[in-house]
């Protein structure tokens, strides 16, 4: 076997990067966003700006000292992997749509849906990242004090003729259901020989900076095809895939929501 690591640290930290600075790039308006208070708007813009300065003592002043979030991180784990994040992909390139907000009492609740796409050079060779999440927030004085991950799709790929790939995998599940996790190469693979694995994480704000890591295998069919029962209670779950061949690497990472 195989180990394998440097892929899914950088899939985590960009994930974390993602869902939790959640108006990087240009804001737009979804069909439900109709009067959106000024004070949001500006605070949506203010987020912007400061996540595009790579500010992340500004950016930090959007969070409430005990902001939580649905994978339990914390705003010094949110620090240091933005910090690291920057570092490896200064020229990420965000698109942010305010989907749907609510007040409810002195609480502004937005519901975004951010798209990120970007690269980095490493060895000499460009990995591309590409990931969409929708979250929902909760603000109080202006800083974010409560944040649900709603739904998480992730992708890194590599070289020059990565593996593509459609992935089957269902949003949510309920409790102690079976589901599938397909990962299937589309074009054909002629004489390559295709090295993969899967790995089943439960969210964790720890992952985000001690990754777990791969055990490469030869796969023996086009892609890899996984069987996944949920926990018998609600939770959330990353389900990962790593593909890698002689000219290219793909990996993808989404997250399932075990509902009771």
């Amino acid at each position: 076997m195989i180990k394998f690591t440097y892929f899914k640290k950088s899939v985590l930290t960009f994930v974390l990067g993602l869902g939790l600075t959640i108006s990087l790039g240009q804001v737009s308006y979804g069909q439900n966003t109709e009067n959106v208070p000024p004070e949001l708007q500006t605070l949506l813009q203010e987020m912007d700006t400061a996540a595009n300065d790579h500010n992340i003592n500004q950016v930090l002043t959007f969070y409430n000292p005990n902001f939580t979030n649905s994978d339990n991180l914390t705003t010094e784990v949110l620090a240091q992997s933005l910090t690291a994040l920057w570092t490896r992909f200064p020229n990420l390139n965000y698109r942010t749509e305010l989907a749907s907000w609510e007040q409810n009492g002195e609480q502004l609740i937005a519901e975004t849906v951010t798209s990120i796409q970007g690269t980095q050079r490493l060895n000499g060779r460009l990995v591309w990242l590409n990931s969409t999440m929708k979250s929902r927030q909760y603000f109080e004085n202006n800083q974010i004090v409560r944040q649900e991950i709603l739904a998480e799709k992730n992708q890194l790929t590599s070289g020059d003729n990565p593996p593509e790939v459609t992935v089957n995998l269902p949003e949510k599940v309920h409790r102690g259901e079976q589901f599938s996790f397909d990962v299937i190469v589309e074009e054909p693979l002629g004489n390559d020989i295709l090295l993969g694995s899967a790995i089943e994480e439960r969210t964790s704000g720890n992952l985000y900076l001690n990754p777990s890591s791969f055990d490469l295998e030869v796969l023996n069919a086009g892609g890899i095809f996984k069987w996944v029962k949920a926990p018998l209670f609600a939770d959330q779950r990353w389900l990962s895939a790593i593909l890698v061949r002689g000219d290219g690497i793909t990996l993808v990472t989404q997250r399932v929501i075990i509902e009771e």
